[in-house]
């Protein structure tokens, strides 16, 4: 990757604003689905994470968020009483929160989700193979901080 190395600033500050767009764009699609149940941003990235990590915790929550055990305990609050999440405890310690979808919770996430999907769809099938495996490559070392 050493012939990336010309980059200059003003491209390095296009790539970020487009990492901020596509960000913005993404999760502006299922806009309309939130607002039918007054839901926002938050509440999406919870159900998201609940979805993904079946049977994650609280405090696993509470990590990949990077947000206070207030503002989470807001969201699943107000989840729960939408009936969208279920709490089981755990079976080695009962103190142990799991959190999974409802029946309700995973239709509503699906509608969300199939709103996202689109726009990634249409991009990966205008993509080839290779620009898609990249482009995960480079997303990953974004995420990870890697040089």
């Amino acid at each position: 990757m050493k012939e990336l190395l010309y980059l200059k600033d003003e491209q390095l500050k296009g790539f970020i604003e487009k990492i901020f767009i596509t960000y913005r764009e993404s999760f502006n699609d299922p806009k309309n689905i939130l607002k039918k149940y007054q839901l926002g941003t938050a509440h999406h990235k919870s159900l998201h994470l609940i979805s993904f990590y079946e049977g994650i915790t609280i405090s696993q929550m509470l990590k990949k968020l990077n947000v206070t055990k207030q503002s989470l305990n807001r969201v699943l609050n107000d989840l729960k009483k939408l009936n969208f999440l279920e709490f089981k405890k755990g079976t080695d310690d009962t103190r142990v929160k799991h959190l999974f979808l409802s029946d309700k919770g995973k239709k509503v996430y699906n509608e969300i989700f199939g709103s996202q999907k689109k726009r990634i769809y249409k991009a990966f099938l205008n993509s080839s193979a290779k620009e898609v495996l990249n482009f995960d490559i480079v997303l990953k070392r974004i995420l990870d901080g890697k040089q």
